[in-house]
């Protein structure tokens, strides 16, 4: 479980305020600010705007997860050590197959050099760790200018686009 702290956030590329509180449990839940709590706890609430979920790394994402997770404003993945990858494929399938349009958090151990690519598998913001320089985080997002996988933000391989490319080129 993520620490309680003011860790950087970005959000759509930008540096923002975090107004959101991370709770281990729903007896943490603060009055009057919006939280972050445990899928558990969280689909006990009241599923109101001013509560998320947050996932654990090992949680499977269902179809009828994800209809649940519709409602919810937010839904931030735990990276409980930055080596547990199982969080890139949770928020892939949320996007992908199950088309959630929402916020989807990185919290955890999140580092610089793994933010292009959570943003290729559809995460959209970013609980940094303390210790990560948030201008290089900003930097970090355009890493490179393109990609040879298909991603959430561009769902088609390099070798079509190119292929594309050099046809719009050939004379009919």
């Amino acid at each position: 479980m993520p620490e309680q702290t003011s860790r950087p956030l970005i959000a759509d590329r930008r540096v923002v305020a975090d107004e959101w509180v991370l709770c281990e449990d729903a007896t943490q839940r603060p009055d009057g600010q919006p939280a972050l709590l445990p899928l558990a706890d969280w689909q006990a609430s009241d599923k109101g705007d001013d509560v998320a979920p947050w996932l654990a790394s090992d949680t499977e994402m269902t179809d009828e997860l994800a209809r649940e997770l519709e409602a919810a404003p937010l839904v931030a993945i735990d990276f409980p050590k930055f080596t547990d990858g199982r969080g890139y494929s949770i928020a892939r399938l949320l996007r992908e197959r199950h088309g959630y349009q929402g916020q989807i958090r990185a919290i955890g151990d999140v580092l610089i050099d793994q933010l292009f690519y959570m943003s290729r598998c559809g995460f959209d913001a970013f609980s940094l760790r303390e210790d990560q320089i948030v201008e290089d985080a900003l930097n970090a997002l355009s890493t490179f200018s393109r990609s040879y996988q298909p991603g959430t933000d561009d769902p088609e391989p390099l070798f079509r686009r190119r292929l594309r490319e050099a046809h719009k080129g050939e004379v009919a």
